[in-house]
């Protein structure tokens, strides 16, 4: 034991293990059995004490010698009492001490002490690698570190030392017991703190850690083959000259080259490749603005002259019968894809996509387009598909946004098995230096929460970036997880090239203006080396240069193809310009029996909540009368029909498996078990679970919004729904409401159906539960208030022609049409809707099953079958022309109710109540429809909301042009009646909401002018 009590001794090994043992709880002078309490390998250990492996910058306390004796004794006792890193040591130190004379107390004291050090490169090293280019950044090297802390000093270098024979990863597995000091630290140094500096101890999974450290220690100072080494240089200096052939051609244009991180390119195509070479066929990659253009160029294969011909003002993209649509992006926010072949002779389809200025706000998108191109190609090993962000350090570090997606990451119905992170390290975001921009550390800390290994690199060395890039391949293929690379790197010419960075950051921008580039870096290094000659060089410069002339002269004659980046499910698909028939959305009425039935119907075995049982009876009853069909069982239909006709139905957000209000019970649990069961995976024999895909997500509304929009835009051939708790939960997701959803199209030429479920609805519930903010949607709309389209059923393009539609609508059928109108068309437009809360279970608001059958010639139905109503007429069975209506009330949503039920109070019969179930884009054909019914009829808009919000500044430009069209008066001729303006949406006292919602009921109602 004396080695032991010299160890404990010590008062450097006293410091060394302290912090790794403090999860030990504090011991008495009176010492239990150690054996007996804590390192039983198959007991449930308390606390279990940490295993030899996970010692890093801490040593023992004052009691260490009691401890470890302890230890010993117990595995002298039972070798499979302790940890299996003690049962190793004790089996290679204590036994070989035993049996060697050589191998003194004083040689294990050391050794151990070497084993600490050893664990302190691999836990900090990453302090000490020479990370930055521009040699400014200033670390404190932390004192685990440095040999002095372990009791060496420089005479012990070449002294040779025992370290065992471990069962270790790294260069402690090379079965070399005894090395110098000397070369253990040059291992150590060249390992991690070189070019490369790795954070990955912080994993809590000892496998992993494990298979990092093989490929960390084992493998020597890299060395590549002449071929690799051409194949980088070739790749670096296209990276180069694209730069420098953009800033010669077009020298005051914004570009946001990659000036000072051109090794990102090689870096990237090297991932690529490796990753082509371990299964994936395709990657999807999302990016900011910073190097989009050379990622476009030089990795994804965008043809060079279609971006030079964008330098150049080219010409607009058109369609497939010439017409140009959309309003266009800069040429760094825009997408393309391609298939594109690898060095290992593999073919990799890589698609970039589109994004605005809002930096991280692809990060979702990416992730959700990744998952749903899984599920499309059957990849459910989550292999052979793999999605790629590239990031900037401050917005890695600052945007919310990048957490809300890695926390995506392990979700069940969210995970893509692993993302693969690049940032672009600036060292500066804009004008802020990193001390104003974060935290913490580094900019990649954020990734740590996720257990993902981080690889800090230096961007003037382009080996290190292709080594580590080729390793974060590695590992997302391996363990399925995410990773980081983080290339350290600078902006040579500020943030754009027409911005002076030296206003604000004047040092750095000093010594960037003679530092060299990494490509001169890079061809001086091959030259010294002899491998490459400088005619070799200048034959890869004149052959790029070439090309770069080449593809210039060429755009001056480039015609853009409309949507040259969609992916082939799109094929078909109608342009804005093109008119798509209308199509009825009704179905047969034995296939909505049959499926009405499986939807209804528990297994025998399955033991649901009593009140969960009830509600199901009751849809069955609702099944098998036809009658009193709700918004729930209406809902259920629509995805039930969908999916049965082969369709992809996936529904997500905060708790919509049960649902807010508790009415949906997509999926119920066995009150027993806890058995899950989803009645919409069990409509026809043998289907397939995932063809129906209802989940509860995270509370994350821009991340998982940003998600299911990437996912609708794979294919046309799919449902995707994203439900917020309340309606006014999308605000946080507002990003991408503003800069993708509405303006997509328009910008990118990318069409999704995305159906957004906003519950909306005046109950009295405070300003945060009430409204849906409605009129924020309704300002987004880019429909002309002044102009009626062309509204010919057999001509009328209204709804392509617009960016989205946006409806309130009243009844489970209307319901039902309008979610499979999103499906049964020829192009793909977004939906918003605002959904009730009171009405899922309002006496009133009930469909019978006839209104959702294709039979043709129902009342209220138009005459080409059963579809959606944009518009649905008073209940009243009143006639084409109603002279004795002297009161119009249009409204939309739940206030219909109030209203209809006070003028029956009241028994108005000279009242018309008619409700706007689609806003946007206008009925103005059926609003028409409805002005010539009642000719002498006052018209009222009627809402539950504030006049600033709502439809009111919406409706009213709109119904002010259908009136002048019949001349039937102006905007002073449309009465409001609503909530008068406000700040908040609602108020928070119910009394006063009561008094309000009456208010404005009879002011609707009442026969006097209304005064507002």
């Amino acid at each position: 034991m004396v080695w032991f009590r010299a160890m404990a001794a010590s008062a450097v090994a006293r410091s060394a293990l302290r912090r790794t043992l403090a999860q030990r709880p504090h011991r008495s002078t009176a010492v239990r059995p150690f054996h007996s309490t804590v390192l039983r390998r198959n007991a449930a250990p308390v606390p279990r004490p940490v295993p030899l492996s996970r010692l890093t910058d801490s040593f023992l306390d004052g009691t260490s010698s009691v401890y470890l004796e302890e230890l010993q004794r117990a595995w002298e006792a039972d070798p499979n009492s302790v940890d299996e890193s003690w049962d190793n040591f004790f089996r290679n130190f204590v036994g070989q001490a035993a049996t060697s004379p050589g191998i003194s107390g004083q040689t294990i004291q050391e050794s151990m002490r070497l084993l600490l050090l050893v664990r302190a490169y691999q836990v900090n090293g990453h302090m000490k690698a020479k990370l930055d280019p521009l040699g400014l950044e200033q670390r404190e090297i932390p004192d685990d570190l440095d040999l002095a802390s372990y009791g060496f000093t420089e005479a012990d270098l070449d002294r040779e030392f025992f370290l065992g024979v471990w069962r270790m990863s790294g260069f402690l597995s090379e079965n070399r017991p005894v090395q110098t000091l000397r070369e253990i630290l040059t291992r150590l140094e060249q390992a991690y703190c070189g070019s490369i500096g790795y954070e990955y101890m912080h994993i809590p999974d000892r496998d992993k850690c494990n298979w990092l450290r093989d490929k960390i220690e084992t493998v020597k100072p890299r060395s590549y083959s002449l071929d690799r080494r051409e194949v980088i240089l070739d790749r670096l200096i296209w990276s180069t000259q694209f730069e420098n052939f953009l800033a010669t051609k077009w020298t005051a244009a914004k570009r946001f080259g990659l000036e000072g991180a051109e090794t990102l390119i090689p870096g990237m195509k090297e991932m690529f490749d490796r990753a082509a070479d371990l299964g994936v066929e395709t990657i999807v990659i999302g990016m900011s603005h910073r190097g989009r253009l050379n990622v476009l160029g030089n990795v994804v294969r965008k043809p060079l002259r279609q971006i030079f011909s964008e330098f150049s003002g080219g010409t607009k993209p058109v369609d497939e019968v010439g017409l140009y649509t959309g309003t266009g992006d800069v040429k760094y926010h825009l997408g393309t894809s391609y298939d594109r072949p690898t060095r290992g002779g593999n073919r990799i389809h890589l698609s970039l996509v589109a994004n605005p200025s809002h930096l991280e706000a692809v990060d979702p998108v990416v992730v959700g387009k990744t998952r749903a191109k899984q599920f499309y190609s059957n990849d459910t090993e989550r292999t052979r598909n793999v999605g790629v962000l590239i990031h900037g350090d401050g917005s890695f570090a600052g945007q919310g946004v990048v957490y809300e997606t890695l926390h995506l990451s392990a979700l069940p119905n969210y995970t893509t098995g692993g993302t693969i992170h690049m940032v672009v390290n600036n060292q500066v975001a804009f004008t802020t230096d990193p001390r104003a921009g974060r935290s913490s550390q580094y900019c990649t800390d954020v990734a740590k929460a996720l257990n993902a290994p981080i690889f800090h690199v230096n961007g003037d060395d382009v080996e290190a970036v292709v080594h580590v890039c080729e390793l974060a391949a590695e590992w997302r293929q391996t363990f399925h997880s995410d990773v980081v690379v983080d290339i350290v790197c600078y902006r040579r010419f500020g943030h754009n090239e027409i911005d002076e960075p030296s206003f604000t950051q004047p040092k750095m921008y000093q010594i960037i203006r003679n530092h060299p580039k990494a490509l001169d870096i890079y061809q001086e290094k091959l030259l010294e080396s002899g491998q490459i000659s400088k005619e070799d060089i200048e034959r890869i410069n004149k052959k790029v240069d070439t090309i770069l002339n080449e593809e210039f002269i060429n755009s001056k004659d480039y015609v853009p193809r409309r949507r040259d980046w969609l992916s082939a499910y799109w094929a078909g698909f109608k342009s804005p310009e093109q008119i798509s028939r209308i199509r009825n959305t009704g179905v047969k009425p034995e296939i909505l029996k049959r499926v009405g039935q499986a939807i209804t119907t528990i297994p025998e075995n399955f033991k649901p909540h009593r009140a969960v049982k009830k509600i199901f009876e009751q849809r069955a009853q609702m099944i098998e009368t036809g009658e009193g069909i709700d918004w729930a069982v209406g809902e259920a239909l629509a995805f039930a029909t969908l999916i049965v006709e082969g369709n992809h139905v996936r529904l997500s957000g905060q708790d919509v498996e049960r649902g807010t209000f508790s009415h949906r019970h997509a999926v119920i649990h066995d009150q027993e078990t806890g058995q899950q069961y989803c009645p919409l995976d069990h409509l026809i024999m043998n289907q397939d679970e995932e063809l129906f895909t209802v989940s509860n997500s995270s509370l994350s509304e821009f991340g998982v919004l940003g998600f299911e929009l990437g996912y609708s835009m794979e294919n046309p051939n799919s449902l995707v729904l994203w439900e917020a708790q309340f309606g006014d939960f999308a605000n946080g997701a507002q990003v991408i409401f503003d800069q993708f959803v509405s303006s997509g199209e328009s910008k990118w030429l990318r069409q999704t159906g995305l159906v957004v479920l906003l519950p909306h609805g005046y109950d009295g519930q405070g300003p945060e539960h009430s409204s849906a903010r409605l009129e924020r949607f309704l300002q987004m709309s880019d429909d002309n208030p002044f102009v009626i389209p062309e509204m010919d059923p057999t001509l009328r393009k209204q709804i392509q022609e617009c960016n989205w539609q946006v409806v309130n609508v009243t009844t489970p059928a209307n319901y039902f049409h309008v979610l499979r109108r999103q499906i049964h068309r020829e192009f793909r437009k977004p939906l918003i809707v605002m959904a009730p809360k009171n009405l899922l279970r309002h006496k009133d608001c009930k469909s019978n099953l006839s209104e959702f059958d294709d039979v043709v010639g129902h009342l209220g139905f138009d005459k080409q079958g059963t579809r959606f109503k944009r518009l649905i007429k008073d209940q009243n069975d009143h006639k084409d022309l109603e002279e004795g209506i002297n009161r119009l009330i249009l409204c939309s949503g739940k206030v219909y109710y109030e209203l209809d039920e006070a003028r029956k109070k009241t028994e108005r019969k000279d009242v018309a109540i008619c409700r706007v179930e689609q806003l946007c884009p206008f009925p103005y054909d059926l609003i028409q429809r409805e002005l010539k019914r009642y000719p002498n009829s006052e018209i009222v808009w009627c809402q539950e909301e504030p006049m600033n919000m709502g439809g009111y500044t919406y409706i009213s430009p709109r119904l002010c042009t259908a009136m002048k069209a019949l001349g039937r008066g102006t905007m002073d001729d449309i009465k409001y009646v609503g909530r008068p303006p406000s700040a908040a949406t609602a108020t928070g006292f119910y009394s006063v909401h009561v008094q309000e919602q009456t208010e404005l009921v009879q002011k609707a109602l009442q026969r006097e002018p209304i005064q507002f």
